[in-house]
């Protein structure tokens, strides 16, 4: 097997690694990666793998030699070693010189390209690099891939007149310099340009004009941080062609509080419409210490009328034990099956178990309302597997209709730490006006995110944003500390619906 894997993982945007390096990184024992790479795509490494940050994708000599030895090193005790690199390991990168050492050194390796800087963050712009009758070359221009800002030493006369697309990824004291060495040796003053920013992320910014313009602006106003720029006729489709700052929540900062654990779908959905998300999980959701209670459950299952779940963690945890007790999922019949809400009643569904009511409102009397529609609830056995910090409404009100409850803990939501390296700083960002939107999707995760924050600083920091709850009893949990909800969806109160009701909120503020 390849000892080492050379793999590009994009311009950013941590979607747009390839399936083969994705594959490489889900296996990798040490995973020796740039700054620069998404720490979301990292957290698709194993648990167990061992991340090292080497720093700057273009690193100095030293540092280079560093790094070349420390990725042998790793192979030679055995371990499957993934390299991985902003854009393309090829592609003005250090790629090559990092594959010849381990050649030199006898190591096995292979090298997965990634989606160039250079071409991936002009499409994210709208810009493709060649367009029908943009010309017949597209030139790339090393620029800030080596690390310094020093002016790139060119023939800057012959470059002026290449028929196409140039393409620059410079440095902030670059770019001025690069637009006006074009200018300045014949490049037309009206050839379309533009300079794009944290491509394919969602703070990308792009400034569109001429290479004149453009110029005049980057002199008079010095950029913060290095950019792509693009020049030449395809440059100027981007005002037809631009999709992804048009997305409908592009540029809207929102905290996601739901456990790491239970987040992904959200996380992308909101990513996927334009958001930058804040991971901020309250809580995280953990086995039981103790499952004496459960397995008795269990064991006698059959002797139960109704199951109720109140959640999908409640199905997983619950579900993952009983199966691993009985031979046979079959051997589960006996009660019927409520599940409240879309989600609850989807992962029963995955394990080919029937749902008999699903309560239209998750509050406790709806559940009862919808138990009740199906019989009387009247000497009726109730077994209802939670959280074990799950409120007593709803089984205090089962036992009142004439129910025997056995309300057991399935699995422990514990509130989470802030605080932590790598984490955001929540309070900060939220005292400085730095997120739009939080959302709630569970009681629990408003309870521990105010706790995180403090009750007073909580209820006074939150008035500057909009809260979003998936649904009323979240609402309810979060007026109680004193938020208020002003974005929660119709029901179905699901994930989906939680989400386009963000959408039509940021859609009418925006219209305003």
């Amino acid at each position: 097997m390849t000892s080492v894997s050379i793999v590009g993982a994009g311009p950013g945007d941590p979607s747009l690694i390839s399936v083969r390096g994705l594959r490489y990184l889900t296996r990798a024992d040490v995973v020796v990666h740039d700054t620069l790479i998404d720490p979301r795509l990292l957290r698709m490494a194993r648990p167990d793998a061992e991340c090292i940050d080497v720093g700057d994708a273009a690193p100095g000599e030293m540092a280079q030699d560093a790094i070349c030895l420390l990725v042998a090193e790793k192979a030679r005790e055995g371990k499957s070693v993934v390299r991985l690199k902003w854009g393309d390991p090829f592609v003005f990168d250090s790629g090559g010189k990092e594959a010849l050492f381990l050649h030199e050194q006898g190591i096995r390796f292979e090298v997965v390209p990634g989606i160039p800087a250079l071409v991936g963050i002009p499409a994210y712009a709208g810009i493709p690099v060649t367009y029908p009758g943009s010309g017949n070359t597209l030139t790339f221009i090393r620029g800030y891939e080596h690390g310094e800002e020093a002016t790139p030493d060119l023939d800057w006369h012959q470059l002026a007149k290449v028929d196409g697309t140039l393409l620059c990824y410079a440095g902030p004291r670059q770019l001025a310099r690069v637009a006006t060495s074009l200018l300045d040796h014949g490049r037309p003053a009206d050839d379309s340009a533009a300079i794009i920013y944290n491509g394919t992320t969602p703070q990308q910014r792009t400034v569109s004009g001429t290479l004149e313009s453009l110029s005049q602006e980057l002199t008079a106003r010095p950029p913060q941080v290095p950019a792509v720029l693009v020049v030449g006729p395809s440059a100027g489709l981007r005002e037809h062609l631009r999709w992804f700052d048009e997305r409908p929540l592009f540029g809207t900062r929102i905290v996601v509080t739901r456990s790491r654990e239970q987040a992904g779908d959200f996380v992308d959905r909101l990513h996927d419409l334009g958001a930058e998300v804040i991971e901020a999980p309250s809580i995280h959701i953990e086995p039981l210490d103790d499952y004496d209670e459960v397995d008795r459950a269990i064991e006698q299952i059959s002797t139960y009328h109704w199951l109720v779940f109140t959640s999908a963690n409640g199905v997983d945890h619950f579900m993952r034990r009983a199966l691993a007790r009985v031979r046979d999922i079959r051997d589960l019949h006996g009660p019927r099956i409520c599940a409240v809400g879309p989600a609850t009643a989807e992962r029963l569904q995955r394990l080919h178990l029937r749902v008999d009511v699903m309560p239209e409102d998750d509050h406790a009397e709806g559940v009862i309302a919808a138990l009740t529609a199906a019989g009387s609830l009247e000497g009726q056995r109730m077994l209802l597997p939670r959280a074990d910090i799950a409120r007593e409404m709803l089984p205090e009100e089962l036992r009142k209709a004439g129910a025997e409850v056995d309300d057991i803990a399935a699995y422990s939501t514990v509130r989470a730490t802030w605080g932590q390296e790598g984490q955001p700083d929540i309070y900060k960002k939220l005292l400085e006006g730095d997120v739009d939107i939080v959302t709630f999707t569970s009681a629990s995760s408003v309870r521990h995110f105010v706790t995180n924050l403090g009750e007073e600083q909580a209820a006074d920091l939150l008035q500057q944003v909009a809260v979003a709850s998936i649904g009323p009893v979240t609402a309810e949990a979060a007026q109680q500390l004193g938020v208020a909800t002003s974005i929660m969806p119709q029901a179905p109160y699901t994930i989906p619906s939680l989400v386009d009701a963000i959408v039509a909120h940021v859609r009418s503020r925006r219209q305003r």
